[in-house]
């Protein structure tokens, strides 16, 4: 299982954060470590010297201009924060990860330590996690944030042996899937002017965004999902 989880840090700024983020998952016996558009050069010697013993992770991170590429190789997403947000996503605790099927590839997502995560970065998540902490100072550091919850799954995967009972013929959708899915959808809602007035657009596309990726669907799911979208899309231009 611990191979099934992976550590996104999302825009990290500092060179030391990202090299103790390194540590802290070899720490607990983790090594899938994406890094999405970082401030400093990827790597340096800065990063590898506070990565300590886990250079390895670091050589074999995968890194990304942006948030897309990620969805294709996961199937569930956990986006860390400090904030509750006005959104229809879970908030979940550090105890609710005992109810994840890990199992399935999950991926955990950290802001930049300047500014966390954006509403539009948590849209495609599955759960909130808040991790509990002084409500007078939230503000937790990146590498710090990590290793609580790398420490955390450690706990939960080692004492415990999950069991789920879903039936073993229905097949998860990936994120790649439900991104098919949902950017034929969009194409389909451009296509008849859905996106009024404009400026809302972005909002729209975020809330739209939230309630297919929050969702645990299948891949005979996803397959009708698409049908309909392309057949209602087919019948608008016929009756146009």
């Amino acid at each position: 299982m611990f191979k099934n989880i992976t550590f996104v840090l999302n825009k990290p700024q500092l060179s030391e954060n990202i090299g103790a983020c390194a540590r802290a998952m070899k720490n607990f016996n983790f090594s899938n470590l994406v890094v999405i558009n970082p401030k400093p050069s990827f790597p340096n010697d800065k990063i590898f010297a506070t990565s300590v013993g886990a250079k390895e992770i670091i050589k074999k991170a995968q890194i990304h201009d942006n948030f897309k590429p990620v969805l294709s190789n996961i199937d569930f997403l956990i986006s860390t924060t400090s904030r509750f947000r006005n959104k229809n996503i879970k908030h979940i605790n550090l105890d609710d990860l005992n109810k994840v099927d890990f199992n399935k590839r999950v991926a955990f997502l950290f802001g930049s330590e300047a500014s966390g995560l954006s509403n539009n970065d948590i849209s495609y998540s599955n759960y909130v996690l808040k991790i509990p902490c002084n409500s007078k100072f939230k503000s937790l550091n990146l590498s710090h944030s990590l290793i609580i919850v790398a420490q955390y799954l450690f706990q939960l995967l080692t004492k415990k042996n999950q069991k789920y009972s879903k039936s073993k013929k229905i097949k998860s959708a990936s994120k790649k899937e439900i991104r098919s899915m949902v950017d034929l959808c969009i194409k389909h809602l451009d296509e008849i002017d859905f996106f009024k007035p404009k400026e809302k657009k972005p909002k729209m596309m975020q809330n739209l965004l939230s309630l297919f990726y929050k969702m645990d669907l299948s891949q005979k799911e996803t397959r009708i999902l698409s049908s309909v979208f392309a057949s209602l899309a087919k019948k608008g231009r016929l009756t146009k």
